[in-house]
């Protein structure tokens, strides 16, 4: 029933399940040397993964652990030999069941409900077909395997019923948010976002739903909640300057509706108010990703990556910025609190500092880490448009950039 894909319940649940084989015997050495040299030739593309911790897991056993966690590089190993018939199992969270082409036999099941990034949710119709859609390979099995087992994350009564359930209605994702406004009020009024909200997917849903349950009403007012949300933030762009009282755009609205980044008005405000970092490539990068982390974090950081630069300006973003923050609270906005931790950690990598030492101020698996930086320069991509209003930023972000995506984030010259 080789080559297999277990989907576990953990990125540790995935390393762990690595040792658990450490007494598998080596049944056949011509493969074994097949794949000690594909690996080597993989490597010598990727120099860093050369001290992976799972590496001789992957040669000697023929087993891999792929996860969020992992760098895309080490990943992009695992599937290149995973897709030439080199490994015998892969161990993965579900995340694995979209987006990657993994070649194999037998998909195993040891639960029944996934990880969402908050809460333990039962898998659905959809999730569960998409796991079990990776059994079998295209060209060289006549059938898939879907192997579950009982234990006690386990609902075998549930899976039995997902194997026979149509796939999960399809839901709206729309969500109202400050970089969405803007970008509405760019080329609509007020009263076409409302049309547009009626016309939305979302809208439609509520519709078919009320049909489905035979409620006989006009269906007039479904739009009401996406329409109440986005008056919501209107009337605070409205008072913090960003849209006039007519519901047009300012100076200022139209240049923070180039900003679809993480934090959109609070990095707005922050250029207002002149407290970036606008000439230094290094500390922009920093303050940025203080911005994209969605982590709590404590600031306990070794003094040598935390500079007398880095503090002040870190502490001067923060502070300038408490009471705008504290007028999005009161008025019922979301915001993010800033911590030092992921602004020392780029500070540290703008600098050119090593991977290892980035890694221990960063205290994140290499997999979060690189996405920390892959966010953080996606955000520094926007602020890089604002060459009109801000020249100076925008050449600094370009600047920032460069110094941040870089191997091994980056795969140099593929693998």
């Amino acid at each position: 029933l080789l080559p297999a894909i277990f989907f576990l319940k953990s990125r540790a649940d995935c390393d762990h399940a690595l040792d658990l084989c450490a007494d598998i015997p080596t049944l056949d050495e011509d493969r074994k040397a097949r794949r000690s040299q594909r690996i080597q030739e993989l490597v010598s593309q990727s120099p860093h993964i050369a001290g992976h911790r799972q590496l001789w897991h992957l040669e000697h056993l023929a087993v891999g652990s792929h996860h969020s966690g992992q760098l895309p590089a080490w990943k992009l190993v695992l599937e290149t030999l995973m897709t030439e018939g080199l490994l015998d199992a892969v161990f993965a969270t579900s995340t694995v069941a979209a987006g990657v082409n993994f070649p194999a036999r037998t998909i195993v099941l040891l639960n029944s409900d996934r990880f969402n990034g908050r809460d333990f949710l039962p898998l659905s119709p959809t999730e569960f077909h998409q796991m079990t859609g990776r059994a079998g390979r295209r060209g060289m099995d006549h059938i898939g395997f879907a192997v579950t087992v009982p234990g006690k994350f386990m609902d075998i009564r549930r899976i039995a019923k997902l194997m026979t359930s149509p796939p999960s209605d399809v839901s709206s994702q729309i969500k109202i948010n400050f970089s969405m406004a803007l970008n509405l009020l760019l080329s609509n009024t007020p009263d076409q976002i409302e049309d547009l909200l009626k016309k939305s997917f979302a809208t439609y849903l509520i519709v078919t739903a009320r049909k489905k349950r035979g409620v006989r009403k006009f269906f007039r007012d479904e739009h009401k909640q996406l329409w109440r949300d986005f008056l919501h933030h209107l009337n605070f762009l409205k008072d913090t300057g960003y849209v006039t009282e007519q519901g047009m755009l300012t100076a200022d609205g139209k240049w923070a509706s180039q900003l679809r980044v993480d934090q959109p008005i609070m990095i707005a405000q922050g250029f207002r108010l002149g407290i970036f970092p606008e000439s230094d490539p290094a500390l922009l990068a920093a303050i940025i990703a203080s911005f994209v982390n969605e982590r709590e974090s404590d600031d306990g950081i070794e003094k040598v990556f935390k500079p007398k630069r880095l503090l002040t300006t870190f502490c001067k973003v923060k502070t300038s910025l408490e009471p705008f923050a504290e007028r999005m609270e009161d008025q019922g906005f979301e915001v993010r609190p800033l911590f030092l931790r992921p602004a020392a950690t780029l500070y540290a990598w703008a600098s050119g500092q090593s991977w290892e030492k980035v890694l221990s101020v960063a205290k994140m698996e290499e997999g979060d880490l690189a996405m920390l930086i892959l966010r953080t320069a996606d955000n520094l991509r926007h602020v890089r448009t604002l060459t009109r209003v801000f020249p100076e930023a925008a050449k600094t972000s370009a600047r920032s950039i460069e110094l941040i995506m870089r191997y091994p984030v980056v795969i140099e010259h593929g693998v």
